[in-house]
């Protein structure tokens, strides 16, 4: 088993995977600042 340090980088798996994170990452942080937007534009006030 291998860890993801150990992982060999740019395998077509890996490639796929952070491609994966990354659109997960960017959704939830969509949804986040969508509902919570008022908080977001009330820092963004201060």
């Amino acid at each position: 088993m291998t860890t993801e340090e150990g992982s060999e980088p740019g395998t077509p798996l890996n490639e796929m995977m952070d491609g994966i994170r990354r659109e997960l990452i960017q959704q939830v942080a969509a949804a986040d600042r969508d509902a919570n937007r008022d908080i977001y534009d009330a820092l963004e006030d201060e």
